[in-house]
């Protein structure tokens, strides 16, 4: 009895696992399906079958009718297949029993054959073949051919526009817009909306193959049927075509139904495009936004009711459904701006005018960015949130990459300003300024070639690049170019950008460098203590990370700071010197940021001779050393630098400059002077696990 449960438990496993697999069933399915295409089937599992093809192609509909956007569907090829093979078979079938039985009656082919036979035809046989060539006709020729052309199309643009889609997902992410799993989902769904758009091109093909093969079938079937009754059960011709023609055009009627339905689905679906929510609501939405349409239309069926000849009562009807229609959303969009009306004016009952302080005066703006009138949309439009969205991504950006915690920038209008200006400042003076053409997007060819799109030539504010404002209907064009896009709202951002990064070190106040102590961890309260204020102070801790940041070397690793600060100062407190010690500590960092996308960093050596002019140029001793060289031989050594970089420009190179520890203070300031992106180290910056290449010297 033991055994005999224990396979009885084991069967009924099985049997409950295989009724929870649907890929098992998927796979009976389409076994069947296929074995239908060889083997007879009887009349009544034809009606089954009919049906469930009838219901399957309704199910396709209303799921196309009720989706949110076309991705939500994306198994629709794969349906489209089935249901084609589901036809194919089922075709096939009827076929069979038509062309064997048919001189036993109309219900040779099964019942729901005949009902259709009978239902379309209303007893003339001519009566059904013209219904079956219309529906065939605009399947075939309509529907099929349109969705068909559409899909073609929108695969080809959206394979197209998948760079510049990828690009905008790369710089949101470089801005701190989206995080990395932002990121990877919308291009996972970039790719799933060009694979899509790319199967459905394919499917068309199902279709129109589809329309294709019935009208073949449905031919075949009838001049075999006249003939097979005409010659071997002797019917009059009359009677032979009469009894197969009906049959045939009932079975062609009852396929080319659903087909006639899987094919609107994907007129629907391919249609749909960008619209969001499900097609009735995107539909109503956009057909009711203007009432003025419904009241033109009112009024057009009202003359035609008019009309001598006219039918009066439709047309009547239809002008009256209209005219309503019209007045009824107009009340609603009142209604609607009314209610607005009312929110804005209690948020402002709500806020109290006060006075300003005159001491309000006194406080300084660290960063201010200043509008011109024609460029307040920025900040009243959706547009503004993406400005704001910006800088807020900025603040994270920096914090993240230099340690550093920008101060909030404040934005206000300046009507002094031309409309289209605006301007940057830092500590209230202007830090920078440039045009921007709202509505309208600023594209750079990375090659630095001249732009070949209409629009307005101009210079870009950040860098200097030339570049030109276009229309957003060009916005494509231009990606394809390869030219580089950006909107009005990213301009400001990127100038933004690039002048905090050179301010940091004057952004960097005392305040902010007890909050980053303060804001250090737990267990780091203790290095802290034995540094501050027993070795350095706060305000000479503020010094060096100005030394850090003004050179863009980023003091996020605060710790490691500190500790070498820990290190040096038993030495020396020459702020300068602890600077240098700080650096070469923070060697494995700096190195990992100048490593090129080659996984080395290039660098330009500095010459013995240079080396030693430098170093006997300075003079004076601790804290009033200075370089003291002269300026025939400065102007040498600036020229000389000039040339080597111009020439490793020229080779797409861009090396930091390697000097000596003892001189590499003296000679960043000499060379940022002309050339303030150059980056200039010396030995003990250099990790020892750090790959380089030395490309010149000077």
């Amino acid at each position: 009895m033991t055994d005999q449960s224990t396979s009885l438990e084991s069967g009924g496993d099985l049997f409950g696992g295989l009724f929870k697999r649907g890929e098992v069933w998927l796979g009976i399915g389409l076994m069947v399906i296929l074995t239908a295409l060889v083997l007879p089937l009887p009349p009544f599992l034809i009606d089954i079958g009919l049906s469930i093809s009838i219901t399957f192609s309704v199910l396709i509909l209303m799921t196309v009718l009720f989706i949110g956007k076309s991705l939500e569907f994306s198994s629709f090829p794969t349906v489209l297949l089935i249901a084609t093979l589901i036809r194919l078979s089922l075709n096939l079938g009827t076929t069979r029993l038509v062309l064997t039985h048919g001189n036993e009656g109309t219900d040779a082919a099964g019942h729901v054959v005949e009902a259709f036979a009978s239902l379309v035809m209303g007893g003339d046989f001519i009566i059904g073949v013209i219904v079956f060539a219309i529906l065939t006709l605009v399947n075939f020729v309509v529907i099929t051919k349109g969705s068909g052309r559409i899909a073609e199309v929108a695969a080809r643009f959206t394979l197209d526009a998948m760079p510049g889609k990828q690009m905008a997902i790369d710089a949101d992410l470089s801005s701190g817009l989206i995080n990395e799993d932002q990121a990877r989902k919308r291009r996972k769904d970039l790719e799933d909306e060009s694979n899509f758009f790319g199967s459905m091109d394919g499917s068309a093909k199902f279709v129109r193959g589809d329309a294709i093969a019935s009208l073949v079938i449905t031919f075949i079937n009838a001049i075999g049927g006249i003939t097979i009754g005409t010659f071997r059960h002797d019917m009059p011709v009359l009677e032979a075509a009469d009894t197969y023609v009906r049959l045939t055009v009932g079975d062609g009627l009852v396929t080319q139904i659903p087909a006639l339905l899987v094919s609107v689905a994907a007129g629907l679906l391919v249609t749909k495009a960008n619209m969001a929510g499900s097609t009735d609501k995107a539909l109503f939405k956009q057909l009711s936004g203007y009432p003025m349409a419904l009241g033109l239309s009112s009024a057009m069926l009202a003359i035609l009711a008019l009309l001598p000849g006219m039918p009066f009562i439709p047309f009547a009807i239809l002008s009256a459904v209209s005219g309503f229609g019209c007045y009824a959303v107009t009340q609603a969009a009142e209604e609607r701006k009314e209610v607005q009306r009312t929110l804005e004016k209690t948020e402002l009952e709500k806020v109290p005018v006060a006075e300003e302080p005159i001491a309000k005066a006194l406080s300084i703006d660290m960063i201010r960015l200043e509008l011109g009138y024609a460029l307040l949309s920025l900040i009243n439009s959706e547009t503004g949130q993406r400005l704001m969205e910006q800088i807020k991504g900025l603040r994270r950006q920096l914090a993240s990459e230099m340690g550093f915690i920008m101060p909030s920038v404040r934005i206000q209008d300046n009507l002094q300003l031309p409309p289209n200006a605006y301007v940057l400042r830092i500590k209230e003076i202007e830090a920078g300024r440039g045009e921007l053409r709202p509505g309208m997007l600023l594209v750079m060819d990375p090659k630095g070639q001249p732009i070949a799109l209409p629009g307005e030539a101009t210079v870009e504010p950040t860098f200097g690049l030339a570049a030109a404002w276009i229309d957003p209907s060009y916005r494509e064009e231009a990606l394809f170019k390869g030219y580089t896009v950006v909107d009005p709202p990213t301009v400001i951002t990127t100038h933004l950008t690039e002048l905090v990064k050179d301010n940091m070190a004057d952004l960097l106040s005392y305040t902010e460098t007890q909050k980053l102590l303060d804001e250090l961890d737990k267990e780091q309260q203790k290095l802290v203590a034995d540094v501050i204020p027993s070795q350095i102070t706060v305000n000479g801790l503020q010094r060096i990370l100005q030394n850090l940041l003004a050179e863009r070397v980023s003091i996020r690793d605060l710790p490691t700071i500190l500790e070498g600060i820990a290190e040096i100062t038993p030495v020396t407190r020459n702020l300068s010197a602890i600077s240098e010690h700080v650096r070469s500590r923070l060697a494995r960092q700096i190195s990992d940021s100048n490593t090129n996308e080659m996984g080395y960093i290039p660098l330009l050596t500095l010459s013995s001779e240079w080396e030693q002019a430098f170093a006997e140029s300075v003079i004076g001793e601790g804290d009033s050393k200075q370089l003291a060289m002269a300026p025939s031989r400065l102007q040498q050594f600036i020229t000389s630098v000039r040339q080597t970089y111009d020439r490793q420009a020229a080779l797409g190179e861009a090396p930091i400059l390697l000097t000596s520890p003892a001189v590499r203070g003296y000679v960043r300031s000499v060379v940022e002077r002309f050339r303030p992106s150059t980056v200039v180290l010396s030995q003990n910056e250099i990790h020892p696990k750090a790959k380089i290449k030395t490309l010149g010297q000077i």
